[in-house]
């Protein structure tokens, strides 16, 4: 009688740890809505002047180029969506001078597809590419996050100069697929 109780006890502890659950299961659901959101860091506006020669027969000097201002962006695309890409275009024209732009390669705390600087671009009234390619990304926020901005003036025709004081001209940049 102890051989069949010995039996049926070690026969039970195995049946028991046979059908015991080890996992579980929970559903969580996720949710990520489409991202598109770009600024200009830091706020404010840029004043660039020329400078006299100071010796006849010499070019107007072109102001040194300004690299103060930077693009920052989120993007969060739909599953098999387009990239996206950032455009700039001046509101108005200047005769005679050129208004150019070039994006420097992202740099700061961001993380994702970053986007691709486009070579640099005379600003005119229609949108030119200046960064394509971004994917789901984030630049960082603020000066030195995202894409530093150079941008430089010079005197393109000199027969359609003529002496300005304070022109405002407006650069638009646009995030769009």
């Amino acid at each position: 009688m102890s051989y069949f109780k010995l039996v049926f006890l070690a026969s039970f502890i195995i049946n028991f740890n046979l059908y015991s659950q080890t996992t579980g299961n929970s559903t969580v659901a996720v949710t990520l809505p489409i991202v598109t959101l770009m600024d200009i860091k830091p706020a404010g506006t840029i004043t660039m002047s020329f400078s006299n020669p100071g010796v006849a027969g010499n070019p107007i000097i072109s102001p040194a180029a300004n690299t103060t201002k930077w693009i920052n962006y989120t993007s969060a695309i739909a599953l098999g969506g387009l990239t996206r890409k950032i455009t700039a275009s001046i509101n108005t024209l200047i005769p005679g001078i050129d208004i150019k732009i070039q994006a420097a390669a992202a740099s700061g705390s961001g993380g994702g597809t970053l986007g691709t600087p486009s070579p640099q671009v005379t600003l005119n009234t229609t949108s030119q590419t200046i960064i394509s390619g971004i994917g789901g990304a984030f630049t960082g926020n603020g000066a030195n996050n995202g894409h530093r901005m150079t941008i430089n003036l010079s005197a393109n025709t000199y027969s359609n100069l003529s002496a300005r004081t304070n022109t405002p001209v407006v650069i638009t940049y646009t995030i769009t697929e």
